[in-house]
């Protein structure tokens, strides 16, 4: 039964909301952001040489690039002033930025930046070249697309990632311990209610910070079932940092390596409904493509990278289809993983056998001293010959004979093995010849020791 909650007890009129009141006031306070402020870091060296250059922070919603360049004005001892480019005209900003000429220079804060035209966001170039603003653009727009390149070439984009789940956590259990900031009555809070918020903010802290006052309003213990209330939608029992997160992951591949399209969309949409990280669900595809798929059909990888871009390109929700579309065609896909199993013997054999010097034949000879080693000699070069391949031995001498790659005879990887059979074959009947190998006629063998070129000659 969902509880009655008066609608005057939701927010108190004389204080703001808590995600306002929760807003980092100290460079400390901030989560998401390591990279850049500890040690080494882009912002943290700006700090140390004081000096702030005009910034685009490029992010998700709610991963503080307002309260940033807040901090930022603070730290640098700057007049902050904030517009909206949803809100505001190209003629307000410009108004502003000629006071800041006669007072001094200002951090001009512009949120949606990307929502400026090429003309409007030109208006900024004369101000920035003067010094008489720094200007911080935010954005969850990629820049290269919704910047022009005169405006690119005078900001540094800083890109900002959505905040974990823990770090999202963190920020909860800050506003429960928090008397004078955080929420406005004492509230038990379960982990799992915590955590229930968490995975519904999708890396927002500020959706977090509201959803957590609704339930505090909503009841006296914040609990898994009372988020779902506030949010009105479930809570997916997914955990992005845990057992569910592995399990459901595992589930999608496996899905698309027994070839079951329906299974591969359905562990695919719980995924992404939970909120997990469209780019981690397509670098699993793209592995897919190579373990499961392989060379039985190339084309595998080629979409897996193209699903990828996609999403990186347009952003969710509309990447979905294109995740969508690659975990349907994979799972559709002749499946072979003779790459897979190549490649694990051929690393386990050179983790025991990394000493194994170069033959003599294939090494390269670029000095006269390594000529006189024999560097290179009776290097047969494959493009002198008919066949365009030659007889030479290219493993150590222990290895020759050795096996890693054994196509099946399932989609184009059929074909591949009748060409491995069919170069075997030549080889098989150049050996007699190939103490005294001899070009096709017309033809002039090439060999690094004669030539002195690099082993790509």
């Amino acid at each position: 039964m969902i509880p009655h909650v008066p609608q005057t007890t939701l927010f108190s009129p004389s204080r703001p909301p808590l995600a306002e009141r929760m807003r980092p006031v100290r460079l400390e306070e901030l989560r998401g952001m390591d990279d850049l402020l500890n040690e080494g870091g882009f912002l943290r060296t700006c700090l140390d040489k004081a000096f702030l250059p005009s910034l685009v922070f490029w992010g998700p919603p709610g991963c503080g690039k307002t309260t940033l360049a807040r901090l930022l004005a603070r730290l640098f001892d700057k007049p902050f002033v904030s517009f909206s480019a949803v809100t505001s005209g190209i003629k307000e900003i410009r108004e502003a930025c000629d006071v800041a000429a006669r007072t001094g220079g200002i951090l001009l804060f512009v949120d949606e930046i990307h929502r400026f035209n090429k003309a409007q966001q030109d208006a900024f170039l004369h101000f920035i070249e003067e010094g008489t603003i720094t200007l911080i653009g935010a954005t969850t727009e990629n820049p290269s697309f919704e910047l022009n390149a005169a405006l690119l070439s005078r900001v540094k984009v800083v890109v900002l990632r959505p905040l974990r789940d823990e770090e999202i956590g963190e920020l909860l259990r800050r506003a429960l311990a928090d008397r004078e900031r955080g929420l406005e009555k004492e509230v038990q809070a379960r982990e799992e209610g915590l955590q229930a918020i968490a995975v519904m903010a999708g890396g927002d802290a500020r959706k977090a910070f509201n959803l957590m006052e609704l339930a505090s309003q909503s009841g006296e213990e914040i609990t898994p079932a009372l988020v779902k209330i506030v949010a009105q939608r479930p809570v997916p029992l997914y955990d992005k940092g845990g057992e569910e997160h592995y399990n459901i992951i595992s589930a999608l591949h496996k899905s698309v390596r027994n070839s079951d399209p329906d299974a591969a969309l359905y562990w695919l949409a719980r995924m992404l409904a939970a909120g997990e990280d469209p780019l981690f669900i397509a670098r699993r595809l793209v592995r897919a493509a190579s373990e499961d798929i392989g060379l039985a059909d190339p084309q595998a990888l080629t979409l897996a990278v193209a699903a990828k871009e996609a999403v990186h390109f347009i952003g969710m929700p509309e990447g979905a289809l294109a995740l969508a579309e690659t975990a349907v065609y994979l799972s559709l896909a002749p499946k072979s993983n003779a790459l897979y199993e190549g490649y694990g013997q051929a690393l386990a054999i050179a983790g025991d056998t990394h000493s194994l010097p170069v033959p003599l034949q294939i090494r390269n000879a670029p000095t006269r001293l390594m000529k006189e080693l024999d560097y290179g000699k009776g290097y047969q070069y494959a493009h002198a010959y008919a066949e365009g391949i030659t007889a030479m031995e290219c493993l150590p001498e222990s290895l020759q004979g050795m096996k890693f790659y054994k196509p099946t005879e399932r989609g184009r990887e059929a074909q591949l093995g009748l060409t491995l059979k069919k170069i075997e074959e030549l080889r098989r009947k150049m050996k007699p010849a190939a103490r005294n190998p001899q070009p096709a006629a017309g033809e002039k063998q090439k060999t690094d020791a004669g030539s002195g070129k690099s082993d790509d000659d």
